[in-house]
């Protein structure tokens, strides 16, 4: 489903494949913080700007022009499109399951297709 109105609207606009706590966004940036709980010790924060699909062309992602603060568990970096989780189910993995946190990197997204069009690969990028 990619309707981005109505009851079930995310916090960022709609989620992009119905209800759920998981979400697709573009890493626009880093946090460094020298001061912090032991736990987060190790951890690399990234600012994660999430995506939907282009509601005009239905051919591309845009930004939603919100941003989340993530923990990242795959080696992701700055430029990359990931799979985000939040909430609770950001806390699921072996590596957060004792983290402070609410959101998470789980995934880097290789290509994204909705009814059948390819509107996101990461080989095509500029």
């Amino acid at each position: 489903m990619l309707d981005d109105s109505g009851p079930h609207s995310g916090p960022y606009g709609g989620h992009l494949f119905g209800e759920t706590d998981m979400f697709i966004g573009r890493i626009t940036g880093s946090i460094v913080s020298t001061h912090k709980v032991d736990s987060m010790v190790g951890q690399t924060l990234f600012v994660v700007e999430p995506l939907r699909v282009d509601e005009k062309n239905k051919d591309s992602l845009k930004s939603t022009g919100r941003t989340f603060i993530v923990v990242d568990t795959v080696g992701a970096g700055v430029g990359e499109v990931v799979l985000c989780v939040q909430g609770s189910s950001a806390r699921y993995t072996e590596e957060t399951k004792k983290l402070p946190i609410d959101a998470a990197i789980i995934g880097i997204v290789d290509e994204v297709t909705v009814h059948n069009a390819q509107v996101y690969d990461k080989d095509g990028e500029e």
